[in-house]
């Protein structure tokens, strides 16, 4: 799947696919006692088209604010044109033949977001959104043709209260806004006007080697867009993390000549802050490194090659430190690193025992297997809030269905179960949890059938829990769910 930043991401770490085994031997169920709240379920529904949804956590920060206000993109019933910018435009898979723009929900209702001008005609999509959501981040087309691609330009974009600014680029046809802190700053990435045959942007999201130089930006309402530099003697960076403490991270070269194993100069990850600058992470021996997450606290996770670029390993850098999670974790082996918090807990998927890979959650040092729906064979953690509650997906054995799940007091459970019997929505991939305990992700229609399809016919959806802090929430039930009562689990 692929929305916005997705495609560049996804371009940069060509060789770090992560191989998920086809089986799991069965596990013992445990009768756990543990309660579970119901949650009402909003489905966000799409502007005409087939198709809404939630940005993927590694995609933007964050997607899902912490009072409940969250944002993605959504397709309307206009078509898009042989101009149109497949980056921004297309949906989660890209396939979806028809423009999306920008929602927000907030205070109740679904906002279309729309785009720069002509509004009707451009795709935009928000990446990122502040805690009252009267600040939204993203990217929209605008009516001009990049002469390099022959497509519509994409600039920078910040919503207030609805309004779309444009926040320019750096003297390219080039800019997106991927990450928004509660400074209202926004880091991203634009395009400058000087030559680059291997532009994080023209050449490994589209080809092209006549491309101009991609630089990270830090983005305040003081300072305007400030280009962040480079790392070493490379000529692009990416940035698409920001934290509270105004920190970046992200991906930049470290140099200007393409290697013979992935055909473009070594990319490593980055901590930017005001007094340092750009700190070069490093990788785990290969030559590119893949930052997924920031925290607070200024660790970074994500995924490098290892020497000779032919496998991948998750790390967590902090203090100057890069580890190599999977070969320095006890009780398993982390497959991915995608998402930590405060405490520096990490969520993913992991190997254990020689088995297929299951959903964990890392501390200290050690991995604690997660588990996977009952009738599955594999899951992955997606995201986790400050009180360790992790959501994920588990998939089923031979492929094409998955099911999104809550973890929780040492248990899973199924959110399918927990949410009204005549729901609108299969709940498949759980994309963020905040600490009110929301959770949004995308689900499937009745009509559309298949995780494989939830690109061109999911609907982005908020959950909203029914418990002492949601007093009053109109549809809900309070009463609570036994978990032994419907154990819908492995652990």
């Amino acid at each position: 799947m692929k929305s916005g930043i997705l495609t560049l991401v996804t371009a940069i770490a060509l060789f770090a696919a992560v191989a998920v085994p086809d089986q799991l031997a069965a596990q013992d169920s445990q009768d756990h006692k543990d309660q579970h709240h119901h949650y009402k379920l909003i489905d966000m529904g799409t502007f005409g088209g087939s198709a809404s949804f939630i940005n993927p956590p590694f995609n933007v920060n964050p997607e899902l604010s912490g009072r409940g206000v969250t944002a993605g993109g959504s397709a309307t019933g206009v078509s898009t044109t042989s101009t149109s910018n497949g980056f921004v435009c297309g949906g989660l898979d890209g396939l979806v033949p028809k423009v999306f723009h920008a929602f927000e929900w907030r205070d109740g209702a679904v906002l279309d977001l729309g785009a720069l001008p002509p509004v009707r005609e451009n795709c935009s999509n928000a990446e990122a959104v502040n805690k009252r959501g009267d600040i939204v981040a993203g990217v929209s087309e605008n009516d001009n043709i990049d002469p390099v691609l022959g497509i519509k330009e994409l600039r920078a974009v910040r919503w207030t209260n609805g309004e779309a600014k444009d926040l320019g680029n750096l003297g390219g046809s080039i800019g997106a806004a991927v990450s928004l802190n509660e400074r209202g700053q926004i880091a991203g990435f634009a395009t400058n006007a000087v030559s680059d045959p291997y532009s994080f942007y023209y050449f490994l999201a589209f080809g092209s080697s006549n491309g101009t130089q991609t630089r990270a930006f830090l983005w305040d309402t003081e300072n305007g867009m400030q280009d962040l530099g480079t790392l070493g003697t490379g000529n692009d960076a990416l940035a698409t993390l920001l934290n509270e403490r105004s920190q970046v991270a992200g991906q930049a070269y470290t140099n200007s000549t393409p290697n013979s194993t992935t055909g473009f100069p070594t990319a490593d990850p980055f901590l930017w802050d005001k007094e340092n600058g750009m700190t070069d992470l490093g990788t785990l021996g290969g030559t590119v490194g893949n930052p997924t997450a920031l925290n607070n606290r200024g660790q970074v996770i994500g995924s490098s090659n290892l020497s000779g670029d032919q496998s991948f390993h998750p790390f967590l850098w902090e203090q100057g430190n890069l580890i190599d999670l999977y070969a320095n974790t006890e009780g398993g082996n982390p497959l991915t690193a995608d998402a930590i918090n405060d405490a520096g807990e990490i969520v993913g998927a992991g190997a254990f025992q020689n088995e297929s890979s299951d959903a964990y959650l890392w501390r200290e040092g050690t991995a604690t297997d997660l588990g996977h729906l009952a009738g599955d064979c594999t899951s992955r953690g997606w995201a986790i809030n400050s009180k360790s509650q992790v959501v994920a997906e588990s998939y089923a054995c031979t492929g094409g269905n998955a099911r999104a799940f809550l973890w929780e007091n040492g248990s899973i459970i199924d959110l399918n179960t927990l949410i009204p019997p005549r729901s609108t929505l299969q709940l498949v991939w759980p994309m963020a949890i905040n600490d009110r305990e929301e959770i949004a992700g995308v689900g499937l229609p009745a009509s559309c059938h298949g995780f494989d399809n939830a690109g061109e016919c999911g609907h982005a959806f908020l959950l909203i829990p029914c418990d002492e802090n949601h007093p009053g929430v109109e549809g809900c039930d309070y009463s609570m769910v036994e978990a032994s009562a419907t154990i819908h689990y492995k652990v």
